[in-house]
């Protein structure tokens, strides 16, 4: 007692001098300090051997947070130099097992639906966003014939017919738009693709109703609701911040429109007059027998263009920027159009997008580098052993994919950081990864949408692979081909003087997209008309 006494006599003693906010930051550094500490100490002393090893962190809860949001592949690359494929991370007090190569992409993409399901990682974020009933707001095996009924409405014919109208949108979107005016002049890359390929998706897959809108109060509603996919919302997709009442006042608006579309269709007699997917969506019936009711539509048509725009945004923008670090690629591109389709430049076609064979390797080559989404959760519910390993992943925690990792490595692609169209030539150095994919297509399997290839095992996996594959693949190849062919066409582009390379990536929302402002100097090709 005499001890004691000696040591809180004079410390009662000083803090009764001190004021009670002094007394709260002291306590609170003190229990941060041990929160700290005793959270070291159980890394160092009580790591399982049964799971994966758990990247260090000081902070519990906040974990790696940090630097896995500021860049995943940074993040990814060097864990993967520590601990080696598999490792676990605390994202936001939750335990998030990565797996990364082609064994890992297996592991997860293709795993068990009893074992790891999207909707609990997704719906909470998504389904303020599309709407009730459809992809993580329903059963699993209803999703998959929704996937169904969006995948057998992009048919060839389809495809076909959206070629020539996503070309009229760019040209008359360059045509009026003032960053374009003249013979020469500067742009910003990213804000200008995002805004011509909306145009584009919405006149083709979406309808010409749709696309009307674009030029008036749609396009503000479109803004509201994209901003519910912050990453905030993973989180509090609840609570009642302003951008979530935009959000779900922009929902249930464009709900409305689509639904109204829908109806004057139908009362003007259901006659089919184009491709494009509200009509095809309309005449769809679930296995049960029931038809897809309006409100579903509309709601997955609310989803194809939000989650389809980010991505053909974020790819057709990246494109454009190596397009001007390259004028060398660009010049080849337009001469092959040239050598191919005549010097005349007849208006393109999907069958003239199929013999543009660079022009193909120029979007699959930034696919490859600039992967649109650079993380693939599904929560555990059931425990998973990994085979190889003596680790078992538990229920508590999150798997995490990233197939851009496999992209980026040395061992599938050569000088995996360099961006060069040409590594995809027959018989180029490096196009190992074609006899890959060949490998991987011969398996196939059919969720319930159709056969598709497994394709996990493939190094390049830019769409996912598995029962949540993207479903407009075809569609954005067609989308960012046609595009690309088209700016080809009009202009020559490069660096602005002194500038080297490409921005950085934003990594900041779900999707990854260039920094922006990411300016570029353009010059209008000879003989090409343009608006005074």
């Amino acid at each position: 007692m005499g001890l004691l006494a000696t040591i809180a006599g004079p410390l009662g003693d000083h803090l009764s001098n001190r004021s009670t906010s002094v007394i709260a930051v002291a306590g609170f550094a003190t229990f941060f300090v041990l929160v700290v500490v005793l959270n070291v100490l159980r890394q160092l002393l009580l790591r399982n051997p049964n799971e994966p090893p758990v990247v260090f962190h000081w902070v519990p809860f906040i974990g790696s947070t940090i630097p896995y949001g500021i860049d995943p592949f940074r993040f990814f690359f060097s864990c993967r130099e520590k601990y080696g494929d598999i490792f676990t991370f605390i994202l936001l007090g939750k335990k998030t097992t990565v797996f990364l190569g082609t064994k890992g992409n297996e592991f997860i993409l293709n795993g068990k639906l009893k074992d790891a399901n999207a909707e609990e990682i997704y719906s909470p974020l998504t389904t303020p966003v599309f709407g009730s009933g459809v992809i993580y707001d329903c059963p699993n095996a209803k999703l998959m014939e929704q996937k169904k009924f969006v995948k057998f409405g992009l048919t060839s014919e389809a495809l076909r017919s959206y070629v020539p109208l996503i070309q009229h949108e760019v040209t008359e979107f360059v045509k009026r738009t003032a960053s374009f005016q003249g013979t020469k002049g500067t742009v910003n890359i990213p804000a200008i693709m995002a805004e011509m390929t909306i145009y584009t998706a919405s006149r083709s897959l979406q309808g010409k109703e749709v696309r009307s809108k674009f030029d008036s109060s749609f396009a503000d509603l479109y803004h509201d609701l994209d901003m519910g996919f912050s990453p905030l919302n993973f989180m509090l997709s609840w609570a009642p911040l302003p951008h979530n009442k935009k959000r779900d006042y922009a929902q249930k608006k464009m709900a409305q429109t689509y639904t109204e579309i829908i109806e004057a269709r139908r009362k003007a007699g259901g006659k089919r007059d184009s491709d494009d997917m509200i009509w095809n969506l309309m005449s769809c019936v679930y296995k049960d027998g029931t038809p897809v009711p309006d409100v579903e539509v509309a709601h997955m048509m609310i989803a194809l263009l939000m989650a389809g725009q980010h991505s053909s945004s974020s790819t057709s923008a990246w494109i454009m920027l190596r397009l001007a670090t390259r004028p060398d690629i660009l010049e080849e591109l337009y001469q092959e159009q040239i050598s191919v389709l005549g010097p005349d430049m007849p208006p393109l076609t999907y069958e003239a997008l199929q013999k543009l064979t660079l022009n193909s390797q120029v979007v699959k080559e930034t696919l490859r580098i600039h992967a649109p989404i650079h993380s693939m959760m599904r929560k555990v519910t059931n425990p998973i052993p990994v085979e190889g390993t003596p680790y078992t992943i538990p229920p508590t925690h999150v798997l995490l994919a990233a197939p851009g990792v496999t992209s980026k490595v040395e061992e599938h692609f050569p000088s995996p950081g360099e961006w060069e169209p040409h590594r995809w030539d027959a018989g180029a150095e490096g196009n190992m990864v074609n006899k890959a994919e060949e490998a991987a297509a011969e398996e196939k399997i059919d969720y319930g949408y159709g056969l598709v290839s497994k394709g996990a095992t493939s190094p390049y996996l830019p769409f996912g692979a598995g029962r949540h594959r993207c479903i407009g693949e075809a569609f954005a190849y067609v989308q960012l081909g046609t595009i690309t062919a088209t700016m080809v066409r009009m202009f020559k582009m490069r660096n602005l003087e002194g500038v080297e390379g490409v921005v950085g990536t934003d990594y900041s929302s779900l999707f990854s997209r260039p920094l922006s402002p990411a300016v570029v100097s353009w010059e209008r090709r000879e003989g090409e008309k343009h608006e005074k």
